[in-house]
């Protein structure tokens, strides 16, 4: 099971970053995604990077906003989020994912407890 972590309450146009811990090495190979889903709503994917880091993702309502980034040594993936907005609230997943890009194939299903992030004033 992925563990997520570093979820908190931010002021609008604050920032804070959230981890994933990936459970074993074999985890390192994969492709990585964040996923969130706000209250009422589906989960959606909002970022993701390639095993090797060289490749990444955004959802266009997070572009120029946050980035992602991983150290396969330390079995780990962040999602740095800055200027954040009341829209970004939601509980944040992270996910892998055997292939690039994300579209091409489904999550594997290891889904962790979230992190929840709240963006208020």
């Amino acid at each position: 099971q992925l563990m997520e972590s570093g979820g908190g309450l931010v002021q609008p146009g604050g920032s804070i970053r959230l981890s994933c811990a990936l459970p074993t090495s074999g985890f390192r190979e994969q492709s990585t995604a964040w996923y969130r889903q706000a209250p009422g709503k589906q989960r959606e994917l909002v970022a993701g990077i390639t095993w090797n880091g060289l490749d990444t993702y955004f959802a266009d309502s997070v572009k120029d906003r946050f980035t992602i980034s991983r150290d396969n040594n330390q079995n780990s993936v962040w999602l740095q989020m800055n200027n954040l907005k009341a829209e970004d609230t939601a509980v944040y997943y992270c996910n892998v994912h055997p292939c690039w890009p994300l579209r091409m194939c489904p999550a594997l299903g290891y889904w962790g407890p979230g992190a929840q992030v709240t963006i208020s004033s």
